[in-house]
């Protein structure tokens, strides 16, 4: 574990990784990160490593979705993402496969786990620790819709590999500078007296 190292470790990994991989950085056409909803601190060093990372190498930056990232870290066709964003709250979005691509049912937002947007039909499968930390609220109010749920699964860096290839290769990849992580939420922490 490396606690609150995250800053100081990252670029080491980077360059174990590349040594692993036997690539030089130059080698690098772009440069992808998990732009969130997620921890506000993870989300910053994330865009500010991918950031630093594009503007040496002269590369563009690609900010992916940690809500799309879990959908396709499922073998699922039509997801209900949900993530635990602590506070009483949920991080939530629904897409559908088409092909190799996600399209957006339900946009990433933030909401109490009984107040998550309705998805249409049935047959989602709820993916993401929000189904474990809010299960009885998420189920009652998805009902029907849900297929079933894995409480285990969590975005992963092979799935979001999988989604940002191909956006780079398209020209989805942007100048470094206007990378920026999606906050959903405006208020990280509650006041003493909201915790009472």
């Amino acid at each position: 574990m490396v606690g609150q190292r995250h800053a100081e470790l990252v670029l080491d990994a980077v360059d174990a990784l590349l040594r692993e991989a036997r690539l030089d950085r130059r080698a690098l056409g772009g440069v992808a990160f998990g732009a969130g909803p997620g921890s506000f601190t993870g989300l910053r060093i994330a865009c500010g490593v991918a950031q630093g990372l594009a503007f040496a190498l002269d590369v563009p930056v690609l900010g992916v979705s940690s809500l799309e990232t879990l959908a396709e870290s499922t073998e699922a066709a039509r997801v209900a993402a949900c993530l635990d964003a602590r506070m009483g709250e949920v991080y939530f979005a629904a897409y559908v496969r088409d092909g190799p691509c996600w399209q957006v049912v339900v946009p990433p937002g933030v909401h109490a786990p009984g107040g998550v947007p309705a998805l249409p039909g049935e047959g989602w499968v709820g993916a993401g620790s929000g189904f474990g930390a809010y299960a009885e609220a998420l189920h009652a109010r998805l009902g029907r819709s849900l297929a079933r749920t894995d409480a285990d699964v969590f975005p992963c860096a092979s799935a979001l590999l999988r989604i940002a290839l191909p956006r780079l290769a398209a020209g989805e990849g942007g100048n470094p500078a206007s990378a920026a992580p999606l906050y959903v939420r405006d208020k990280v922490a509650l006041k003493t007296r909201e915790r009472r």
